[in-house]
Parts: C-alpha cells; sequence; structure tokens
C-alpha cells in the first residue's frame, strides 16, 4: 500500500521517469511468440516508438502489419515497431548506438540493461545482429530465415536501413514499470505511427 501510494506522488510531483525508479524492476522477457493477429500497435509499443523518435529523431518506417493466418512476426501482433537508421551514414550509427547504451545502461541503483527491462523490450535487431532479453541482451550474429547467405540477403532483411524493435506482451501493452503516467495521446510529426512496408 505505501509502495503504491509512493508511485502515485511521485507521478504526480515528479513525473513518470521518477515513478518508474521507485517501482521493482522487471526480469529479462523470454522469447513470447504472438499468435494472435493484431492489426494496430499496442499502447506499450506506441509509448515506445514515440519516446525513441522524440530522443533520437529519425522516423518510424513500419509498425504495424496485417496478416492473413498464424502471424510470424511481432509486426503482426501490434507488438514491434521498425525506427529508420542507414549503416552506411556515421550520423545514423551514431544514433543508434546512442539508442543502444541507453536501453542497456545501469541504473542508479545498479540494475543492468535498465530502460529495455522497465519497458519489456524482447529483442532488438540492428546490422546483422540480435540483442536478445533472453541473454541479457548480449548481441549475437542474425540472419533472416529467409537468406541462404548475407551477400545475398537485402539491407532490409539484414536490418542495416532500420533498427527493429519487439515487445514483450506486458510491455506492448503498457503494463511494465517504465510506461504509467505516459501520455498516450498522439502526437504531431514524425513520431506519429502508422503502418509501413513490409519488414522483418
Amino acid at each position: 500500500m505505501r509502495l503504491g501510494i509512493a508511485v502515485l506522488l511521485a507521478t504526480l510531483l515528479l513525473g513518470p521517469a521518477a515513478a518508474s525508479a521507485q517501482t521493482p524492476i522487471e526480469g529479462y522477457a523470454s522469447y513470447d511468440p504472438g499468435t494472435r493477429c493484431h492489426p494496430r500497435p499496442l499502447p506499450g509499443t506506441v509509448l515506445l516508438a514515440r519516446a525513441v523518435v522524440h530522443r533520437y529523431g529519425g522516423a518510424l518506417v513500419a509498425t504495424s502489419r496485417a496478416c492473413r493466418r498464424h502471424p510470424t512476426s511481432e509486426h503482426q501482433t501490434g507488438r514491434a515497431f521498425d525506427w529508420g537508421a542507414d549503416v552506411r551514414r556515421p550520423a545514423d550509427r551514431e544514433r543508434v548506438q546512442a539508442l543502444l547504451d541507453r536501453l542497456f545502461a545501469t541504473d542508479a541503483a545498479g540494475n543492468a540493461d535498465a530502460w529495455a527491462r522497465r519497458a519489456g523490450v524482447m529483442y532488438v535487431i540492428w546490422n546483422d545482429r540480435m540483442y536478445p532479453a533472453w541473454t541479457h541482451f548480449e548481441p549475437e550474429p542474425y540472419l533472416a530465415s529467409s537468406c541462404p547467405t548475407r551477400r545475398r540477403c537485402s539491407a532490409t532483411l539484414r536490418h542495416r536501413d532500420h533498427v527493429h524493435v519487439s515487445l514483450s506482451r506486458r510491455g506492448a501493452r503498457g503494463l511494465t514499470s517504465w510506461y504509467p503516467g505516459r501520455s498516450s495521446r498522439p502526437r504531431p510529426g514524425p513520431a506519429t505511427l502508422s503502418p509501413g512496408p513490409t519488414r522483418s
């Protein structure tokens, strides 16, 4: 009860960042595949995507994706977004590295990967590498299943022209500790979400 009152007061007086710092941090998300189509991005997906664009610039290039049968991507379940970044551009590489550094930073309480855990990040893919929560976001080589080799794979499937972020079910619904108190109202400009082209 006292913890709940403290979180409410922190939200009202100091804002959502202070409130999330007052709540216990989540563990690392396990792999949680989608089982049901959801043609629009879920609230947590919207909030985190907007936060990334607001803080680091750039634009969202894809959010949700239609599916006719069983979903094969978190885009089809409202739990993923793609943030545009071109690995050939030094400024884009710097922006992505800044995001990764922030996601996987240790907070003042000593919690590793604090923002990623509080936001319910399940994995990130960028530039032939995957950062999965279930290995504490240690990077590992990534090759899309539809690519026989990297040389015969497109820049999009290699995630060299965008960063892919997938969220856990709770994160995508905005139920983990980073989300309470954050506005879900649409904002104008590049942070506005809309379905984009087919990406993985």
